[in-house]
């Protein structure tokens, strides 16, 4: 019965690519270490930050 944990306890990251925070899923449970990004939309726009952090 010692499986309920909150929300307020589960590990995040912040997103690189929209600086927005995101919180530890059970799909992430085996590889939370190199999940990087919080989205799949995200991870598809990752090469555009580099480009943006370069101009300036």
């Amino acid at each position: 019965m010692g499986r309920n944990r909150s929300k307020s306890d589960l590990p995040s990251k912040i997103c690189p690519v929209c600086q927005r925070p995101f919180s530890w899923r059970k799909k992430w449970e085996d590889c939370w270490d190199e999940v990087k990004y919080c989205s799949e939309r995200c991870r598809r726009r990752r090469s555009g930050v580099k480009t943006e952090l370069d101009a300036t």
